[in-house]
């Protein structure tokens, strides 16, 4: 019995240190460059043309993208809706940034069974998106452009490579925030 208490009342000094030691921990706060994300906070209207190319025949694209912050403002979550020559669909995308890397980092899961993940730069007002895409069994890189006109539009192109020096334009397009 003497031993019951013992062992009860050490496992509770052990709870009591660490929640203590819990309690005075910093709240984690994100990376200064995690704020560059807020330009893709909001509602947007996204309108593309795709190139034949061994993504589909071709033709043009639509979605509309509702972009949120997480808790904590660690990472944006996008929800979309897109229509067009490859069918209609939709995608749940999570944006954030690697500080150990330095990149930001674009993770895509969408209802055609694919799945994206890109990592980013930004200089001036483009970011660069670059990713390693599985099309039918070839394995192509992917680089994905963003051109920031003013605080509610961008301009986009995606490319692909074979060998990462020759891009074909797969699609371009404009993005409006609404």
């Amino acid at each position: 019995m003497r031993r019951t208490i013992l062992s009860v009342t050490c496992l509770s000094l052990v709870i009591l240190v660490a929640a203590s030691l819990w309690a005075q921990m910093p709240v984690p706060k994100p990376a200064p460059e995690v704020s560059k994300l807020d330009y893709l906070a909001g509602d947007w209207i996204t309108e593309g043309d795709l190139k034949p190319s061994p993504m589909g025949p071709g033709g043009k694209m639509t979605s509309t993208d509702q972009v949120h912050w997480m808790d904590g403002k660690f990472f944006l979550v996008m929800h979309s809706k897109f229509t067009g020559a490859m069918g209609d669909g939709t995608a749940l995308a999570v944006m954030g940034y690697d500080a150990e890397k330095k990149v930001y980092t674009y993770n895509e899961y969408n209802s055609m069974g694919q799945v994206n993940h890109s990592e980013g730069t930004i200089a001036g007002d483009t970011w660069n998106w670059t990713s390693d895409e599985n099309m039918g069994g070839q394995i192509f890189k992917g680089r994905y452009t963003m051109k920031v006109l003013s605080p509610t539009s961008y301009t986009f192109k995606y490319e692909i490579s074979k060998d990462g020096t020759e891009w074909t334009t797969v699609m371009d397009g404009k993005a409006t925030k609404k």
